[in-house]
């Protein structure tokens, strides 16, 4: 099964880490086959190459990111994969002069201009749209568990939310964001959205935003749920969990011949508010019990479930290592709070372009940007706790 990744990146000014909306001067010197426009000028978007391989898939965006830092620092700019860019000023938004953009920013209004959002989307192929939407309903419970380990928003317009994800509350307010639910096939799933556009509520299939969708131009299951990941090694470890989840998805189908769902989903909302509220910090709500447990658990819940696709795609040896690096080193989120106590949100920024470019550990001592207070870092969810000893997964 072969897999492809979107990924959303914030233009930042270097000398005052501010974001800046001078995304279409880097995009111009960029091939567009690659890379592309967002709602906001201080975005960019790139698309990877299709892989089968998890190898292959880190040395096309680990490339592609070289490529848009080598543009973006040729500009006195920078770019950073995460949920939230930390200094965000308000005036940051400014929609990108096209058609759609603009009828957007109208109709959704304040929710259109504090789209000032990243996210990283997966495409996992599936052989037809029924397909794709009956998986929807067999992945979707543990999805919440994904957005938890990219989450990498702690911070918006300068304050700590005490969010792990903020993205995702910002996300939500969206009237199609947030769990798909359940539909007997491609038909009853396209009539929906028919009926989205016929309401006036969203223009076209493109603007179905649930956390997991087919894709409305490929043949593809598209994960949208998971915030923009300063390492691509996190950006391929969804990739690796996403494609298994999919694999499995597709064997019960076969198995069954239905979608197999008990039709109960009220409880992901809630679910999806606590992976954003704890990241791998705190706690998350186990899929299989709808029970409070710690992430760390339910990460290895899923990685033992998922064991026997993951060897199926000869991906068991690097998930299982980039799990347990992602809970030994915790979110983006806990290194982002900890960059921030110890010296200042500046200094947050320059982790997160440093880990854009794969590089680790690169801060600078900086006195903060004027308007923003120094922030206050202890509302996250275990944000000065360790991150424990790694446990024993299934072997």
């Amino acid at each position: 099964m072969c897999i492809g990744v979107e990924e959303e990146f914030h233009v930042i000014e270097v000398e005052s880490g501010l974001l800046v909306p001078r995304g279409e001067a880097i995009l111009r010197r960029l091939p567009r086959r690659t890379f592309t426009t967002e709602l906001h000028r201080c975005t960019v978007e790139s698309n990877s190459a299709v892989h089968t391989s998890l190898h292959d898939l880190y040395t096309d965006l680990t490339r592609t990111r070289r490529q848009l830092d080598t543009v973006a620092s040729s500009l006195g700019l920078a770019v950073l994969a995460a949920g939230t860019a930390p200094l965000a000023p308000a005036a940051a938004s400014n929609p990108t002069a096209a058609a759609r953009y603009l009828h957007m920013a109208e109709e959704y209004g304040k929710v259109a201009d504090e789209q000032l959002i990243c996210g990283a989307q997966v495409h996992v192929d599936v052989p037809d749209r029924d397909t794709a939407v009956r998986a929807m309903c067999l992945v979707s419970p543990w999805l919440p568990v994904l957005l938890a380990i990219s989450a990498s928003s702690p911070f918006w317009q300068g304050s700590d939310t005490g969010y792990a994800s903020w993205r995702t509350m910002l996300w939500q307010r969206w009237p199609t964001a947030g769990p798909a639910g359940c539909f007997p096939g491609a038909a009853e799933y396209d009539a929906a959205v028919r009926d989205f556009v016929a309401a006036g509520i969203i223009d076209d299939a493109g603007m179905i935003y649930y956390d997991v969708r087919p894709s409305a131009h490929l043949p593809t299951l598209e994960l949208r749920i998971c915030d923009a990941c300063p390492r691509a090694e996190t950006v391929v470890l969804i990739a690796g969990l996403f494609r298994a989840l999919v694999t499995q998805a597709r064997e019960r189908l076969r198995a069954r011949g239905t979608t197999g769902c008990a039709g109960r989903h009220e409880w992901l909302r809630g679910a999806s508010w606590r992976a954003a509220r704890s990241g791998l910090e705190g706690s998350l709500v186990d899929p299989e019990t709808h029970r409070e447990a710690s992430a760390r658990q339910v990460v290895r819940k899923l990685l033992v479930r998922l064991r026997p696709a993951l060897e199926a795609h000869g991906d068991w040896p690097t998930v299982r290592a980039l799990t347990e690096s992602a809970l030994a080193d915790g979110s983006a989120a806990r290194r982002m709070r900890r960059a921030a106590r110890e010296e200042d949100l500046l200094s947050c920024v320059d982790m997160l372009i440093a880990e854009t470019r794969g590089e680790r550990g690169q801060r600078r001592p900086a006195p903060l940007v004027r308007g923003f207070a120094r922030p206050l870092v202890t509302g996250g969810p275990d944000s000065s706790a360790g991150p424990g000893a790694p446990e024993a997964v299934g072997r």
